[in-house]
């Protein structure tokens, strides 16, 4: 049967939705990012989806953000991941990726077979209404644009403990667009506390099919006072109110995180890769 490697495009999209769709769960990075954004560029920030195609059908697809800023692969098989792979060698250069460890290894095999210069492990979470537990802070609320000065050391923190990067040194004006950019979308809730913020959580990404939660950090100093499990179980149950589902990707590492999120109900799920080239 022929196998080939196609940059998808709108005559792709439903082919592309359905597969997505049959692992909901493992998925929903892509699923936002298609729901938001479409299967190809409309605008200046350049992404592309390719597709693996045994005979017609898609069999496997790769996110291409960025021009390899981001690379996310479709939860597939990862020989079929790597015919992908294989494909973009020669044009792709791969600076993150993230996604099923088997995928994301396979990816990396062809597009950069040198050390990263971070590597992570992390667990897939997931949770549904019918799991939560009765954990819930009414005072987490939307970020609001006044609230920038305040929320972005708190944004910085969480990078800098999750990526050991401090992205306010290497790109300032585009890391507080950023953060700015989330706040107007609705994507990051904060809990304030004697006029000052203590913890904030975003909404990575968001489709029918769920959304995945990310960036959950509290600054150190209200660290074990409950904050974080209260404000997980907030959140998730306001988005459950209207979604089937909620995942976290949490560090292999961080037992106190991953404590949390199966305190509130998640459960956790297949392992993830997270890696930085350079």
């Amino acid at each position: 049967m022929p196998v080939s490697v196609e940059q998808l495009g709108p005559q792709d999209a439903d082919a592309l939705r359905a597969l997505l769709s049959k692992d909901p769960v493992h998925n929903l990075y892509l699923l936002g990012l298609l729901e938001e954004f479409g299967i190809a560029a409309r605008g200046r920030i350049p992404f592309a989806f390719y597709g693996r195609f045994d005979n017609q059908a898609l069999t496997a697809a790769v996110f291409v953000g960025g021009e390899g800023g981001l690379v996310i692969p479709s939860a597939s098989d990862a020989g079929a991941t790597s015919v992908i792979a294989d494909a973009l060698a020669s044009s792709l250069r791969l600076r993150a990726t993230v996604g099923d460890k088997s995928a994301v290894d396979a990816l990396l095999r062809s597009l950069s077979p040198g050390k990263p210069r971070l590597s992570r492990t992390q667990r897939l979470f997931s949770v549904s209404a019918d799991d939560l537990g009765p954990f819930t802070n009414p005072l987490l609320r939307l970020a609001r644009e006044e609230d920038l000065p305040r929320l972005l050391p708190l944004a910085q923190g969480y990078v800098r403990e999750a990526l050991e990067r401090d992205p306010l040194s290497e790109d300032p004006s585009g890391y507080e667009a950023r953060v700015e950019q989330r706040v107007r979308q609705r994507r990051t809730y904060v809990l304030e506390e004697n006029n000052a913020l203590v913890l904030k959580v975003d909404i990575g990404s968001r489709s029918q099919y769920g959304a995945e939660l990310e960036g959950l950090y509290t600054v150190p100093a209200e660290r074990k006072k409950g904050h974080a499990t209260l404000c997980l179980g907030q959140i998730s149950r306001h988005l459950l109110s209207s979604l089937p589902r909620l995942t976290m990707r949490i560090d292999e590492r961080d037992e106190s995180t991953a404590r949390i999120a199966r305190k509130v109900g998640y459960l956790a799920g297949r392992t993830w890769r997270l890696v930085l080239v350079e």
